[in-house]
């Protein structure tokens, strides 16, 4: 069954009033605010990165105060252990019976600060629940609902006392984006509304989790022609063929990109994916599944070089599939 017309003005409506909210404590952001958006419905996770002080942690905040869920914060540091995040079983004296006691994880929006600064073993504790939404302690799972999203932010300039985190895990993240410095017009509105200390405290929910299942479901729902998704496989199988590439597109990456590219044609009022789509989500969805080998660096090639290259290596479809 596809989207209707009527369903998907409601979902465009919806996704612009939640913007709208979270525009509050992101000034100028929109295109990241609605890439944010857009991972929260296609049910992804969410790696932000970019330098210190651009708003990654408000933008984060933003979005977990806009919607009618329980969020926490996990601050990832070297001494953390995996119990911090995913729960302990402990032993009831009086019961005489061992109790779960769920960690942070157990939130429908999980902001993971500084995620590189915790332990590979510690990395590892979000594997199994960004992948099933589900955490397995002492042999028995623990599901931890619907919706669920966690955002991940990390700092690329500051390495020292950082875990790079592995492909394995890159590859668990819907997207990737970074904020960027503000424009001249968002930094003075910025700075005469000074007084503002915690600006994600402006934004306040207005919508429900079951509405953010509900427009997940409707998302499931846009129609993807056949020369889309051709257009999709062929972008991957060129992935792995262009130079410098070490490691190209998934099979999980092409499944991420049909995704995003159907919340964002909802999200436009549409119900049907155009290659344009594709296109626009190109860097989000790429630019953490590709990995470049040691010469690309001597040679100057960066990701979003190879990402250049293989659009216009590819042609979009033109044509619909009969």
């Amino acid at each position: 069954m596809t989207i209707s017309h009527e369903q998907a003005d409601w979902f465009k409506q919806t996704f612009d009033q939640m913007s709208d909210n979270m525009d509050k404590a992101v000034l100028g952001k929109r295109h990241v605010v609605r890439l944010a958006l857009t991972c929260l419905l296609s049910e992804g996770h969410l790696l932000i990165e970019d330098v210190p002080g651009t708003g990654k942690t408000m933008l984060a905040r933003a979005l977990a105060n806009t919607v009618q869920g329980s969020h926490a914060r996990i601050q990832f540091t070297p001494d953390l252990l995996p119990s911090d995040v995913t729960g302990v079983t402990v032993y009831d004296q009086h019961k005489g019976t061992f109790e779960f006691h769920p960690g942070p994880i157990f939130h429908t929006i999980v902001l993971a600060d500084e995620i590189n600064r915790a332990s590979p073993k510690t990395q590892s504790a979000l594997l199994e629940v960004m992948e099933e939404s589900r955490v397995t302690v002492d042999g028995v799972a623990h599901h931890v609902g619907r919706p669920f999203l966690v955002i991940a932010t990390q700092n690329p300039i500051e390495q020292a006392g950082t875990y790079r985190l592995p492909e394995a895990q890159l590859d668990r993240f819907l997207m990737k984006t970074s904020v960027g410095y503000p424009d001249r017009q968002a930094t003075v509105e910025l700075l005469v509304n000074a007084a503002v200390r915690d600006r994600a405290s402006l934004v306040e929910p207005v919508i429900t989790a079951a509405t953010i299942s509900q427009m997940s479901e409707l998302a499931d729902q846009v129609y993807v022609d056949p020369a889309v998704i051709g257009y999709v496989a062929e972008l991957a199988e060129e992935s792995r063929r262009q130079p410098h590439v070490k490691l190209g597109l998934s099979p999980r990456g092409c499944l991420a990109m049909v995704r995003v590219a159907k919340t964002w044609a909802a999200a436009d009022a549409r119900d049907h994916v155009v290659p344009d789509d594709i296109k626009e989500l190109a860097e989000p969805v790429l630019s953490h599944r590709l990995l470049l080998d040691a010469e690309a660096q001597f040679s100057g090639v960066s990701v979003q070089t190879v990402i250049g290259r293989l659009l216009d290596a590819v042609a979009p479809p033109t044509d619909r599939v009969a």
